[in-house]
């Protein structure tokens, strides 16, 4: 089906070249993929661009349609521009193989649109913080020292020097974009990319800053407070937002994720909001019972009832001595585990008790 490439662009058979670019220009911004608009839409436009901004398509066009593959005369080829030339027969000339990989990655926009949403904010900063297990029982605030990109001082991240105006870009006339025709094997493609000028801001102080010279960020260290609430978990992370690198001229700056590292305990260990401790007593404490004294782990003192008659092995719980449930009502338990302490050396005295012991058959 033969496409009519001047109602695509929506200007007159007699347009001029000026008129066919701004046309162009104004529906490729409009439906651009990258701004939400229809890929096919985009593509189709685009075509027709690259005829009609062309004299010698464009001639071509006029005589015979776009019914021969991408609108030439019999015997040429205009999608796939080989040589650069668009002369008949050179279709074996050399040309660079290097644009194969990222053609058509980059087709709509040649890579600009994902440079100018990256610009959109700052990096986001992951650092590691170590706690010992005792500081899980309660919610606390820690201060670090983080070296980050910050908000330049001297002129509030506006890049420009205190009192000087902001003029729009000349480059890209306040689109934050310009046009690009980039040329591969497949031929000539029409698409936008980043300002180089401005970044993509469309806009320019007048005179950079002294300080950050024009970025609007300068990098330097800064202590920084972090809340870290109670029941918190090998390597759970907690996020601050806006605590990571300030954006460039001004835009918002990116997350600090911290990944909170608990220290192991010598006596306790801890699964889930449980704790587990590790108690051992003599064969007497065991066989006879007992009332013990233990810590728990915020160091409060515990009068343990060792129940007669109990059995190594045998777990004893403690309702509400474990780590609080994170950001959640309640309180893990505390399991002893009971075992059985064997001592090593013996007085004369305790081996004579021992042997009337097992002559009683116990």
């Amino acid at each position: 089906m033969t496409k009519d490439y001047y109602e695509i662009l929506g200007v007159k058979k007699d347009a001029s070249s000026e008129e066919i670019r701004k046309a162009y220009h104004q529906l490729a911004h409009k439906h651009h993929p990258d701004k939400g608009g229809d890929s096919a839409k985009f593509k189709e436009i685009s075509e027709a661009y690259q005829v009609l901004s062309d004299q010698q398509k464009r001639a071509q066009y006029d005589q015979f349609g776009s019914a021969f593959g991408a609108g030439g005369a019999p015997g040429q080829n205009w999608g796939f521009n080989w040589s650069g030339s668009n002369q008949p027969g050179q279709e074996n000339a050399d040309f660079d193989f290097s644009d194969l990989g990222d053609v058509f990655e980059e087709f709509f926009g040649f890579g600009g649109s994902p440079k100018r949403k990256e610009s959109q904010r700052g990096r986001d900063i992951e650092i590691a913080l170590d706690i010992p297990l005792e500081e899980t029982l309660r919610a606390q605030e820690k201060e670090i020292s983080l070296e980050r990109f910050i908000k330049c001082r001297r002129c509030q991240g506006s890049g420009g020097e205190p009192g000087s105006r902001v003029k729009e870009c000349f480059s890209c006339r306040g689109l934050g974009e310009v046009q690009q025709i980039k040329r591969t094997v497949f031929g000539s493609f029409t698409g936008f990319v980043t300002c180089p000028e401005c970044q993509g801001e469309g806009k320019k102080p007048e005179k950079p800053c002294n300080v950050c010279h024009g970025e609007g960020r300068i990098r330097d260290r800064e202590r920084v407070k972090i809340f870290i609430p109670a029941g918190v978990d090998q390597n759970q992370i907690i996020k601050i937002e806006g605590g990571g690198e300030q954006g460039k001229k001004g835009k918002r700056p990116g997350d600090l994720y911290v990944r909170i590292l608990v220290r192991s305990h010598p006596a306790f260990e801890r699964k889930g909001d449980d704790l587990f401790l590790e108690l051992p007593l003599s064969f007497s404490q065991l066989a006879l019972g007992d009332e013990v004294e233990i810590t728990n782990l915020a160091k409060e003192k515990i009068i343990l009832v060792i129940p007669a008659g109990s059995e190594p092995g045998k777990m004893l719980r403690l309702s509400g001595q474990g780590i609080p449930h994170f950001r959640g009502k309640g309180q893990g338990n505390l399991y002893v585990h009971l075992d059985i302490k064997i001592p090593q050396r013996l007085s004369p005295k305790q081996k004579e008790l021992l042997k009337k012991i097992r002559e009683e058959g116990i």
